[in-house]
Protein backbone atom coordinates (compact mmCIF):
# COMPACT_ATOMS: atom_id res chain seq x y z
CA UNK A 1 0.00 0.00 0.00
CA UNK A 2 1.36 3.48 -0.99
CA UNK A 3 0.86 6.15 1.94
CA UNK A 4 1.90 9.71 0.82
CA UNK A 5 2.44 13.31 2.46
CA UNK A 6 2.50 16.01 0.60
CA UNK A 7 3.93 19.69 1.55
CA UNK A 8 1.49 21.24 3.59
CA UNK A 9 0.06 24.44 1.78
CA UNK A 10 -1.99 26.16 4.86
CA UNK A 11 -0.75 29.49 5.60
CA UNK A 12 1.71 29.28 8.66
CA UNK A 13 1.96 25.67 8.72
CA UNK A 14 5.66 24.43 8.20
CA UNK A 15 5.30 21.01 9.77
CA UNK A 16 5.00 17.55 7.85
CA UNK A 17 3.51 14.24 8.16
CA UNK A 18 6.44 12.07 7.23
CA UNK A 19 9.80 12.24 8.06
CA UNK A 20 12.96 10.68 7.52
CA UNK A 21 13.22 9.28 11.27
CA UNK A 22 10.40 7.94 11.15
CA UNK A 23 11.05 5.52 8.11
CA UNK A 24 12.23 2.23 10.56
CA UNK A 25 8.58 3.23 12.55
CA UNK A 26 6.26 3.42 9.73
CA UNK A 27 7.99 -0.04 7.92
CA UNK A 28 6.39 -1.95 10.45
CA UNK A 29 3.44 -1.64 8.95
CA UNK A 30 4.79 -2.77 5.44
CA UNK A 31 3.83 0.07 3.51
CA UNK A 32 5.68 2.38 0.64
CA UNK A 33 6.09 5.68 1.57
CA UNK A 34 6.32 8.39 -0.56
CA UNK A 35 6.53 12.19 -0.14
CA UNK A 36 5.86 15.44 -2.17
CA UNK A 37 9.44 17.48 -3.14
CA UNK A 38 9.75 19.98 -0.78
CA UNK A 39 7.70 18.40 1.81
CA UNK A 40 9.57 18.39 4.83
CA UNK A 41 12.19 21.38 3.86
CA UNK A 42 10.35 23.65 6.67
CA UNK A 43 10.52 21.04 8.74
CA UNK A 44 14.20 20.60 8.33
CA UNK A 45 14.35 17.40 6.04
CA UNK A 46 15.70 17.89 2.69
CA UNK A 47 14.39 15.80 -0.28
CA UNK A 48 17.86 13.70 0.03
CA UNK A 49 17.08 13.25 3.74
CA UNK A 50 14.08 10.86 2.51
CA UNK A 51 15.60 9.01 -0.14
CA UNK A 52 18.51 7.99 2.18
CA UNK A 53 16.02 5.93 4.18
CA UNK A 54 13.47 4.66 1.17
CA UNK A 55 11.00 7.14 0.52
CA UNK A 56 10.25 8.21 -2.75
CA UNK A 57 9.87 11.88 -3.35
CA UNK A 58 7.89 12.68 -6.20
CA UNK A 59 7.54 16.23 -8.22
CA UNK A 60 4.21 15.71 -9.55
CA UNK A 61 1.38 16.53 -6.46
CA UNK A 62 -1.67 15.15 -8.48
CA UNK A 63 -0.05 11.89 -9.84
CA UNK A 64 0.85 11.26 -5.99
CA UNK A 65 -2.66 11.91 -4.84
CA UNK A 66 -4.24 9.74 -7.78
CA UNK A 67 -1.67 6.94 -6.38
CA UNK A 68 -1.87 7.30 -2.52
CA UNK A 69 -3.84 4.30 -0.81
CA UNK A 70 -3.44 7.04 2.02
CA UNK A 71 -2.96 9.97 2.37
CA UNK A 72 -0.91 11.54 5.56
CA UNK A 73 -1.85 15.18 6.23
CA UNK A 74 -1.12 17.57 9.49
CA UNK A 75 -3.88 20.44 8.33
CA UNK A 76 -7.45 19.12 6.84
CA UNK A 77 -7.15 18.60 3.06
CA UNK A 78 -8.05 21.23 0.66
CA UNK A 79 -11.01 21.15 -1.46
CA UNK A 80 -8.29 20.82 -4.46
CA UNK A 81 -6.49 18.03 -2.57
CA UNK A 82 -9.92 16.40 -1.66
CA UNK A 83 -11.28 16.13 -4.95
CA UNK A 84 -7.95 14.34 -6.28
CA UNK A 85 -8.27 11.58 -3.13
CA UNK A 86 -10.13 8.59 -4.82
CA UNK A 87 -12.85 6.74 -3.45
CA UNK A 88 -11.64 4.15 -1.09
CA UNK A 89 -8.24 5.93 -0.35
CA UNK A 90 -7.71 6.75 3.37
CA UNK A 91 -7.30 10.07 5.09
CA UNK A 92 -5.38 10.46 8.20
CA UNK A 93 -5.03 14.24 9.79
CA UNK A 94 -6.10 16.85 12.00
CA UNK A 95 -9.59 17.46 10.62
CA UNK A 96 -11.58 19.88 13.11
CA UNK A 97 -14.61 17.24 13.16
CA UNK A 98 -16.27 18.79 16.13
CA UNK A 99 -15.82 22.51 15.13
CA UNK A 100 -16.38 21.82 11.20
CA UNK A 101 -18.24 19.10 10.79
CA UNK A 102 -19.52 20.23 7.21
CA UNK A 103 -16.16 18.56 6.02
CA UNK A 104 -16.47 14.93 7.39
CA UNK A 105 -20.06 15.49 5.49
CA UNK A 106 -17.99 16.24 1.94
CA UNK A 107 -15.29 13.37 2.92
CA UNK A 108 -18.22 10.68 3.21
CA UNK A 109 -19.62 11.74 0.32
CA UNK A 110 -16.50 11.40 -1.65
CA UNK A 111 -16.10 7.67 -0.42
CA UNK A 112 -12.76 9.00 1.76
CA UNK A 113 -12.34 6.60 4.95
CA UNK A 114 -10.90 9.03 7.42
CA UNK A 115 -9.13 9.39 10.87
CA UNK A 116 -9.30 12.23 13.08
CA UNK A 117 -6.40 12.73 14.90
CA UNK A 118 -8.94 14.87 17.17
CA UNK A 119 -10.77 11.95 17.72
CA UNK A 120 -7.67 9.67 19.14
CA UNK A 121 -9.53 8.02 22.57
CA UNK A 122 -7.57 9.44 25.63
CA UNK A 123 -6.51 5.90 26.78
CA UNK A 124 -3.36 4.58 27.75
CA UNK A 125 -3.10 2.27 25.13
CA UNK A 126 -3.28 5.50 22.83
CA UNK A 127 -0.92 7.80 24.20
CA UNK A 128 1.57 6.88 21.34
CA UNK A 129 -0.92 7.74 18.55
CA UNK A 130 -2.31 10.97 20.68
CA UNK A 131 -1.40 13.45 18.41
CA UNK A 132 -3.18 16.22 20.30
CA UNK A 133 -0.76 15.73 23.07
CA UNK A 134 2.25 16.19 21.48
CA UNK A 135 1.65 18.62 19.96
CA UNK A 136 -0.23 20.32 22.98
CA UNK A 137 3.08 20.31 24.80
CA UNK A 138 4.97 21.94 22.42
CA UNK A 139 2.58 24.57 22.14
CA UNK A 140 2.75 24.95 25.87
CA UNK A 141 6.78 25.60 25.76
CA UNK A 142 6.06 27.91 22.80
CA UNK A 143 4.10 30.01 24.70
CA UNK A 144 6.14 30.78 27.73
CA UNK A 145 9.26 31.77 25.03
CA UNK A 146 6.31 33.62 23.76
CA UNK A 147 5.51 35.59 27.05
CA UNK A 148 9.05 35.93 27.90
CA UNK A 149 10.10 37.72 24.85
CA UNK A 150 7.12 39.77 24.98
CA UNK A 151 7.73 41.07 28.52
CA UNK A 152 9.87 44.14 29.81
CA UNK A 153 11.30 42.11 32.05
CA UNK A 154 13.17 38.78 32.86
CA UNK A 155 11.92 35.59 34.50
CA UNK A 156 14.58 34.64 36.70
CA UNK A 157 15.59 36.46 39.82
CA UNK A 158 18.90 38.05 39.28
CA UNK A 159 21.47 39.45 41.69
CA UNK A 160 23.47 42.17 40.17
CA UNK A 161 25.87 44.66 41.61
CA UNK A 162 23.00 46.97 41.34
CA UNK A 163 21.01 45.26 43.28
CA UNK A 164 18.68 42.56 43.13
CA UNK A 165 16.12 41.81 40.42
CA UNK A 166 12.88 39.76 41.44
CA UNK A 167 11.32 37.09 39.78
CA UNK A 168 8.80 37.21 36.80
CA UNK A 169 5.52 35.69 38.25
CA UNK A 170 3.80 33.52 35.72
CA UNK A 171 -0.12 32.90 36.05
CA UNK A 172 -1.22 29.57 33.87
CA UNK A 173 -5.05 28.87 33.53
CA UNK A 174 -5.99 25.74 32.56
CA UNK A 175 -3.55 22.85 33.18
CA UNK A 176 -4.19 20.24 30.13
CA UNK A 177 -1.07 18.64 28.33
CA UNK A 178 -0.20 22.82 27.14
CA UNK A 179 -0.45 23.78 30.76
CA UNK A 180 1.36 21.84 32.53
CA UNK A 181 4.54 22.02 29.74
CA UNK A 182 3.94 25.87 30.35
CA UNK A 183 4.59 25.53 33.92
CA UNK A 184 7.47 23.28 33.70
CA UNK A 185 9.04 25.51 30.73
CA UNK A 186 8.41 28.55 33.12
CA UNK A 187 9.53 27.36 36.43
CA UNK A 188 12.86 25.83 34.36
CA UNK A 189 13.52 29.47 33.16
CA UNK A 190 13.02 30.79 37.22
CA UNK A 191 9.67 32.30 37.55
CA UNK A 192 7.30 31.71 40.23
CA UNK A 193 4.01 30.07 38.79
CA UNK A 194 0.55 29.41 40.05
CA UNK A 195 -1.62 27.20 38.04
CA UNK A 196 -5.53 27.13 37.92
CA UNK A 197 -7.84 24.56 36.65
CA UNK A 198 -11.62 23.50 37.35
CA UNK A 199 -10.47 19.38 37.53
CA UNK A 200 -9.42 19.42 41.31
CA UNK A 201 -7.53 15.73 40.11
CA UNK A 202 -5.08 17.89 38.37
CA UNK A 203 -3.73 19.68 41.40
CA UNK A 204 -0.93 17.10 42.32
CA UNK A 205 0.51 17.37 39.23
CA UNK A 206 0.74 21.14 38.96
CA UNK A 207 2.40 20.83 42.42
CA UNK A 208 4.68 18.35 41.39
CA UNK A 209 6.11 20.88 38.52
CA UNK A 210 6.50 23.30 41.27
CA UNK A 211 4.14 25.51 40.84
CA UNK A 212 1.30 26.84 43.10
CA UNK A 213 -2.35 25.67 42.59
CA UNK A 214 -5.02 28.16 42.55
CA UNK A 215 -8.04 27.18 44.48
CA UNK A 216 -11.34 29.46 44.42
CA UNK A 217 -14.63 28.62 45.76
CA UNK A 218 -16.09 27.00 42.95
CA UNK A 219 -18.56 24.16 42.33
CA UNK A 220 -16.25 21.74 40.38
CA UNK A 221 -17.56 18.66 41.26
CA UNK A 222 -18.27 18.21 37.75
CA UNK A 223 -15.80 19.98 35.51
CA UNK A 224 -14.17 16.87 33.85
CA UNK A 225 -15.93 15.17 31.00
CA UNK A 226 -14.99 12.02 28.65
CA UNK A 227 -11.04 11.80 28.04
CA UNK A 228 -10.04 14.25 31.04
CA UNK A 229 -11.16 16.97 29.09
CA UNK A 230 -12.77 20.11 31.03
CA UNK A 231 -16.48 20.29 30.76
CA UNK A 232 -18.60 23.38 29.28
CA UNK A 233 -19.48 25.34 32.47
CA UNK A 234 -22.71 27.77 32.88
CA UNK A 235 -22.42 31.68 32.41
CA UNK A 236 -23.04 31.93 35.46
CA UNK A 237 -20.10 29.58 36.96
CA UNK A 238 -18.25 31.69 33.95
CA UNK A 239 -19.20 34.78 35.73
CA UNK A 240 -17.80 33.62 39.57
CA UNK A 241 -14.68 32.15 38.01
CA UNK A 242 -13.67 35.44 36.29
CA UNK A 243 -14.58 37.69 39.13
CA UNK A 244 -12.49 35.45 41.81
CA UNK A 245 -9.35 34.82 39.25
CA UNK A 246 -8.93 38.74 38.74
CA UNK A 247 -6.79 38.94 41.74
CA UNK A 248 -4.11 36.48 40.47
CA UNK A 249 -4.27 38.22 37.20
CA UNK A 250 -3.82 41.40 38.24
CA UNK A 251 -0.45 39.90 39.96
CA UNK A 252 0.80 38.22 37.30
CA UNK A 253 3.54 39.83 35.13
CA UNK A 254 2.50 36.73 32.38
CA UNK A 255 -0.78 34.97 32.20
CA UNK A 256 -0.85 31.91 29.58
CA UNK A 257 -4.67 30.50 29.09
CA UNK A 258 -5.24 27.17 27.73
CA UNK A 259 -8.94 26.27 28.48
CA UNK A 260 -10.44 24.93 25.54
CA UNK A 261 -13.75 22.57 25.31
CA UNK A 262 -13.91 20.66 22.42
CA UNK A 263 -16.24 21.77 19.72
CA UNK A 264 -17.93 24.38 21.34
CA UNK A 265 -16.51 28.36 22.16
CA UNK A 266 -13.27 28.67 24.66
CA UNK A 267 -14.89 30.10 28.13
CA UNK A 268 -14.16 33.65 28.85
CA UNK A 269 -11.69 33.56 31.44
CA UNK A 270 -10.18 37.13 31.44
CA UNK A 271 -12.74 40.11 30.48
CA UNK A 272 -11.59 43.92 29.19
CA UNK A 273 -11.79 45.18 32.94
CA UNK A 274 -9.67 42.59 34.50
CA UNK A 275 -7.10 43.76 31.26
CA UNK A 276 -7.03 47.32 32.59
CA UNK A 277 -6.47 46.62 35.95
CA UNK A 278 -3.04 44.46 34.99
CA UNK A 279 -0.01 45.95 35.59
CA UNK A 280 1.38 48.07 33.02
CA UNK A 281 3.81 46.02 30.20
CA UNK A 282 2.50 42.39 31.42
CA UNK A 283 1.67 39.77 28.77
CA UNK A 284 -1.46 37.35 28.15
CA UNK A 285 -0.48 34.54 25.90
CA UNK A 286 -4.04 33.50 24.91
CA UNK A 287 -3.53 29.38 23.53
CA UNK A 288 -6.89 29.09 22.96
CA UNK A 289 -7.80 31.73 20.06
CA UNK A 290 -8.63 29.40 17.24
CA UNK A 291 -11.98 28.94 19.36
CA UNK A 292 -13.08 32.23 20.15
CA UNK A 293 -10.29 32.85 22.99
CA UNK A 294 -10.04 33.11 26.78
CA UNK A 295 -9.25 36.74 26.46
CA UNK A 296 -12.26 39.14 25.44
CA UNK A 297 -9.14 41.17 23.14
CA UNK A 298 -7.62 38.33 22.08
CA UNK A 299 -7.19 38.56 18.16
CA UNK A 300 -6.30 35.04 16.32
CA UNK A 301 -2.57 35.59 15.20
CA UNK A 302 -2.82 39.40 15.67
CA UNK A 303 -0.66 40.73 18.86
CA UNK A 304 -3.40 43.51 20.82
CA UNK A 305 -1.66 45.80 22.70
CA UNK A 306 -4.40 47.22 25.29
CA UNK A 307 -4.75 49.28 28.51
CA UNK A 308 -0.55 48.58 28.45
CA UNK A 309 -1.42 44.86 28.41
CA UNK A 310 0.34 42.83 25.30
CA UNK A 311 -2.20 39.60 23.96
CA UNK A 312 -0.97 37.06 22.13
CA UNK A 313 -3.44 34.71 20.06
CA UNK A 314 -0.85 32.40 18.37
CA UNK A 315 -3.22 29.60 16.72
CA UNK A 316 -0.51 27.73 15.53
CA UNK A 317 2.64 27.82 18.24
CA UNK A 318 3.74 23.71 17.07
CA UNK A 319 4.28 24.84 13.24
CA UNK A 320 7.04 27.02 15.13
CA UNK A 321 8.85 24.40 16.36
CA UNK A 322 8.20 22.36 13.19
CA UNK A 323 11.55 20.25 13.64
CA UNK A 324 10.44 18.39 16.61
CA UNK A 325 6.67 18.65 16.07
CA UNK A 326 6.81 16.84 12.96
CA UNK A 327 8.89 13.96 14.39
CA UNK A 328 6.49 13.53 16.99
CA UNK A 329 3.32 13.56 14.58
CA UNK A 330 4.53 10.82 12.29
CA UNK A 331 5.34 8.69 14.94
CA UNK A 332 2.02 9.42 16.25
CA UNK A 333 0.84 8.32 12.57
CA UNK A 334 3.06 5.30 12.30
CA UNK A 335 1.42 4.22 15.62
CA UNK A 336 -1.96 4.45 14.51
CA UNK A 337 -1.02 3.09 11.21
CA UNK A 338 0.36 0.39 12.09
CA UNK A 339 -2.94 -0.41 13.86
CA UNK A 340 -4.71 0.00 10.24
CA UNK A 341 -2.15 -2.45 7.77
CA UNK A 342 -2.50 -5.99 8.41
CA UNK A 343 -0.23 -8.08 5.68
CA UNK A 344 0.20 -5.13 3.53
CA UNK A 345 -3.67 -4.68 3.46
CA UNK A 346 -6.06 -1.91 4.79
CA UNK A 347 -8.09 -3.83 8.08
CA UNK A 348 -10.41 -1.76 9.79
CA UNK A 349 -11.22 -3.50 13.38
CA UNK A 350 -13.95 -1.78 14.50
CA UNK A 351 -13.75 -3.90 17.79
CA UNK A 352 -10.01 -2.14 18.32
CA UNK A 353 -11.59 0.58 20.75
CA UNK A 354 -9.04 3.02 19.40
CA UNK A 355 -9.40 2.48 15.47
CA UNK A 356 -13.07 2.83 16.17
CA UNK A 357 -12.85 5.95 18.36
CA UNK A 358 -10.56 7.79 15.62
CA UNK A 359 -12.89 6.63 12.65
CA UNK A 360 -14.72 9.82 11.37
CA UNK A 361 -16.02 8.45 8.07
CA UNK A 362 -16.27 4.97 6.19
CA UNK A 363 -18.11 3.21 3.42
CA UNK A 364 -19.58 6.73 2.34
CA UNK A 365 -20.56 7.62 5.87
CA UNK A 366 -19.94 9.39 8.53
CA UNK A 367 -19.56 7.08 11.53
CA UNK A 368 -18.61 9.27 14.14
CA UNK A 369 -21.37 9.59 16.72
CA UNK A 370 -20.95 13.09 17.88
CA UNK A 371 -19.93 14.33 14.40
CA UNK A 372 -22.93 12.84 13.06
CA UNK A 373 -25.43 14.52 15.98
CA UNK A 374 -23.54 17.96 15.30
CA UNK A 375 -24.87 17.04 11.28
CA UNK A 376 -28.21 16.59 12.59
CA UNK A 377 -28.35 13.01 12.19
Amino acid sequence: MKVVALRETAPGEHRVAIVPDAARAFAKAGVELAVESGAGERAGATDAAYERVGIGVESDRAALLAGADFLLKVQPPGEDELTALRPGAVLISFLRPLDEPQRAAALAERGVTSFAMELIPRITRAQAMDALSSQASLAGYRAVLLAAQGLGKVLPMMTTAAGTIAAGRLLVIGAGVAGLQAIATARRLGAIVEAYDTRPAVREQVESLGARFIELPLDTADAEGAGGYAKAQSEEFLAKQRALLGERVHAADAVITTAAVPGARAPLLIDEETVIGMKQGSVIVDLAAAGGGNCALTQPDQPVVAHGVTIFGPTNLPSEAAVDASRVYARNLANLLALLVKDGALHIDLEDEVVRGALLTHESRVVADAVRARLGG
